[in-house]
């Protein structure tokens, strides 16, 4: 058995350490060491997307990250989307667009639909399917999935500070 290492990381924007076996996703540390278990396990070969979090501002299956690969990175997890003034714009329109049902899929939508608006705020309706497509759900149908993005840019747009 190899040797646990320390990994020092910033998760939601604190600074973490936690103990790993070098073999262990970044999935499991989240949500059996750090409890941070909003981040969903559907398929644990990367072809879902409901463990989707962001390293170092990209999306990526957690399921397939070794923790170790984490060390000095910055993890964003559905756990750091909202803020204590409310949920994010995001988070709203998945709610006004009726987007979720068993929950399952949503955090990794919308920590996929955050990487996509960081990167381009102005996304058309099938540049935001293409981004998305790694992202599965069972249950909502993704019409309402992809509003709720659409919905989320528009009204990131219009609270954005004027330049």
């Amino acid at each position: 058995m190899a040797k646990k290492r320390i990994i020092t990381t910033t998760i939601n924007g604190r600074e973490e350490q936690f103990l790993c076996e070098p073999r262990q996703t970044l999935l499991e540390v989240l949500r059996d060491q750090l409890d941070l278990t909003g981040t969903k396990e559907g398929c644990a070969n990367g072809n879902c997307g409901a463990c989707t979090v962001l390293l170092d501002g990209r999306a990526v299956d957690s399921c397939l990250v070794l923790a170790v690969e984490c060390e000095g990175a910055q993890l964003d997890t559905i756990e750091g989307v909202a803020s204590s003034e409310g949920l994010d714009v995001i988070q709203q329109a998945f709610l006004e667009q009726a987007a979720l049902q068993c929950g399952v899929c949503t955090p990794g939508f919308i920590m996929s639909a955050k990487a996509l608006l960081a990167e381009n705020p102005d996304a058309t309706e099938e540049e935001i399917r293409f981004y998305l497509a790694g992202n599965l759900c069972r249950c909502t149908g993704y019409d309402k999935i992809i509003r709720a993005v659409q919905q989320a840019a528009t009204d990131r747009q219009a609270t954005a500070p004027a330049t």
